[in-house]
Order: structure tokens, then sequence, then C-alpha cells
């Protein structure tokens, strides 16, 4: 009886790990997402250690080269950086920017990537001014 019960906790655990690793985000698929933005560009102004997107010249999202799960940090509005900041725990002020202005991301699942999508957008159209 023991056994079955150990059998089966190792299963619900290998589910919740395999669907936490589904639900994680790696930097090839945001980096596809972030430079399908218009005139959006990639370059390293602060070294090779951090990807700099960018669109008429202003930064829009940052990523830290390594990280596992991928840290994103994008622009947001004040109001709605907060907000989300305490829904989500993966979602903390800006890394070394303006934590009014910016959040950064833990893109480990908790924050589904149909969520950080219309953010990454948000974020592009503060940087360029889009409406």
């Amino acid at each position: 009886m023991l056994l079955v019960n150990i059998r089966e906790g190792l299963r619900e655990y290998s589910a919740t790990i395999l669907v936490q690793w589904y639900l994680m985000m790696d930097h090839k698929t945001v980096e596809e997402y972030l430079l399908s933005m218009p005139n959006a560009a990639l370059g390293y102004p602060f070294g090779e250690g951090v990807a700099v997107y960018k669109a008429a010249g202003k930064m829009f999202a940052l990523i830290p080269e390594g990280k596992d799960p991928v840290n994103l940090s994008l622009k947001c509005d004040p109001q709605l950086a907060e907000i989300l900041r305490e829904k989500y725990a993966t979602v903390m002020p800006g890394y070394h920017l303006n934590k009014k202005h910016w959040n950064t991301l833990i893109l480990s699942g908790e924050l589904p990537w149909e969520e950080v999508q219309p953010l990454i957008r948000h974020s592009y159209d503060l940087a360029t001014g889009s409406t």
C-alpha cells in the first residue's frame, strides 16, 4: 500500500515538473517574439551578458544571457507594474532599471506565455510611442 502511494506521488510530482517545464519560455522563443515587433533590433550595449531589444532607438526589453528560467525586463505603465507585482510572485521591480517604469519577469510558467506577449507589446508601445 505504501509503495503504491509513493509511486502515485512520484507520478504526480513528475507530471507537475513536466507541466512547469512546458510552461517555461526559452530565450529563443521570447527573442523571436521580441524581434517580430516592427523595426525591433537586438544589440549588446552593456556587453555580451545582456541582450537589449530596441525599436526607434529606445529600449523595450532586456534579457540577461544564460539565465534559466529566462529573466525578461519590460517597460510598463507604473500602475500596471504595481498590479502585476502584487498578482505574480515572478514579477518584480526592474533589475538595474527604473523600478517605477520597468518590471522583470521570471518566465518560470507562473505567468503564461499568452499573458507575457501582450506585456511585450505594451513595452514596445511605450518605448516607441505607439498606441
